[in-house]
């Protein structure tokens, strides 16, 4: 039997999510020299942040699968600010491609965190203002927080995951990993 491994890695903007890829895009593979571990849940190619492997199967399922219901933690840069109107849309649930998502805890951030320059910088705009803000959500739809700020008009410009339940990702740098122990991960 194998030994279980857990880690956490800081995924960088454009990096896919697995171990290999046919068209030559940067992979885990090339951050992460370890066999016979799988990313649990994903991150899409422009998201950044925290991402759970293991090679332990059933709690790769327990985080994964919805019905455990991990609260993940997002810091999402939008264009302009939010109205406390817009942003109790998101707190109560909305409609994406006609399913309602799951209420969300939703903060207007007073400060733009203190986080690493992306390799590639976001679009900026002299007229058009941006704001950051800290999303929690209990699920996993695909694209999920960028499809919730797009649909009150505040498009995603950068999204960071900075926690699934009790996991954090602290001061690792992008491209970064560490190992967990067990106990830890008893806490999700």
């Amino acid at each position: 039997m194998l030994k279980p491994i857990y880690l956490i890695f800081n995924k960088p903007y454009g990096v896919l999510c697995q171990f290999s890829d046919e068209a030559g895009r940067k992979t885990l593979k090339d951050f992460i020299p370890i066999p016979g571990i799988y990313s649990v849940g994903r991150l899409d190619f422009d998201s950044e942040g925290l991402l759970l492997l293991t090679n332990d199967g059933v709690l790769k399922h327990r985080v994964s699968d919805p019905r455990y219901k991990q609260p993940k933690i997002y810091w999402a840069q939008v264009e302009r600010v939010p109205s406390q109107e817009e942003l109790n849309k998101l707190r109560n649930g909305i409609m994406i491609e006609g399913k309602r998502t799951l209420p969300a805890e939703i903060k207007l951030m007073s400060d733009d965190p203190a986080v690493w320059e992306r390799s590639k910088p976001i679009r900026f705009r002299k007229t058009v203002p941006t704001c950051w803000l800290e999303i929690t959500i209990n699920e996993g739809m695909n694209r999920q927080v960028r499809k919730m700020t797009a649909a009150i008009g505040h498009p995603c410009l950068r999204l960071i995951r900075v926690a699934i339940g009790p996991i954090r990702l602290n001061d690792l740098k992008p491209g970064e990993y560490n190992f967990i122990e067990k106990p830890v991960l008893r806490l999700l």
